[in-house]
């Protein structure tokens, strides 16, 4: 049985823009058919993720969720604000997105940081690519940085098997994410200047393997109306990311919680 990916996945996919890689998940088999070209859910939602890439604690944000499309062609959802399918079918789909990113760091996050530079959240452009072949689905993204904040290039590769359970839809998988040298230097560099007003040891980074994650998507349908979405993103870091002075542990976890109601 094919499961045609939809909005719940590219919520978590979604979540790549606040973990640097995420999940893609699928329908249920009997999901309700409009004859309408626009479908329309919104809803409460709540993102859970580090204070800063590499720390320890983690912070909850508040979200509104939104999922909007137009004969699958355009799109917003979640932190896609905007995005456009440019070659979609039953089982694929290519194209772009503008979509927020909430990594960020500031020196009042933690003592440890006092010295070091504040770094900004902010839109990235998504190019993005996914194909299903009956439970399996593949996908790939690259984000980069139209913000100026310094987070320059990230790209995620991930494989997801998908199988509904009653009223559940399950989808998981592993994944990866790569960074450019922009990127972690921005986030887990340290220069000599900044070595000597926060006191870090001096941390050269260059581009490489970011982390390997695991990904768990839950995706409950309570009613024709009404949907549940629940996904995770455990990941370790890995390469400049791992030995990066800055980083107080290596275990990267993210994850997402919403409620949508669709009209």
């Amino acid at each position: 049985m094919r499961h045609r990916i939809t909005s719940s996945g590219r919520r978590c996919l979604a979540l790549a823009a606040v973990t640097a890689g995420c999940t893609i998940g699928a329908a249920h088999a009997d999901e309700r058919q409009t004859d309408s070209d626009w479908k329309f859910s919104v809803g409460p939602g709540m993102y859970v993720f580090p204070k800063f890439p590499g720390s320890s604690q983690l912070q909850v944000l508040p979200f509104p969720v939104q999922d909007i499309s137009w004969k699958d062609r355009f799109f917003s959802q979640g932190p896609d604000v905007l995005g456009v399918n440019v070659l979609h079918g039953e089982n694929y789909h290519l194209g772009m997105s503008v979509s927020f990113d909430f990594q960020s760091r500031s020196s009042s996050d933690d003592a440890r940081l006092k010295g070091l530079p504040d770094v900004h959240y902010g839109p990235k452009l998504r190019l993005f690519g996914d194909y299903t072949w009956w439970a399996f689905t593949g996908a790939t993204a690259v984000y980069q940085d139209i913000a100026g904040t310094g987070q320059g290039l990230t790209a995620t590769a991930d494989l997801f098997v998908s199988a509904p359970i009653g009223n559940w839809l399950i989808s998981m998988g592993p994944g990866l994410t790569w960074a450019n040298a922009t990127y972690t230097q921005t986030l887990f560099g340290v220069t000599p200047r900044e070595s000597a007003a926060s006191g870090l040891p001096h941390y050269d980074t260059g581009s490489g393997l970011r982390d390997i994650h695991f990904n768990v998507n839950a995706t409950y349908k309570i009613s024709p109306h009404w949907s549940a979405n629940v996904a995770a993103v455990v990941g370790r870091l890995e390469r400049y990311a791992a030995g990066s002075p800055i980083t107080e542990r290596r275990l990267d976890l993210n994850g997402m919680a919403s409620v949508l109601y669709r009209f």
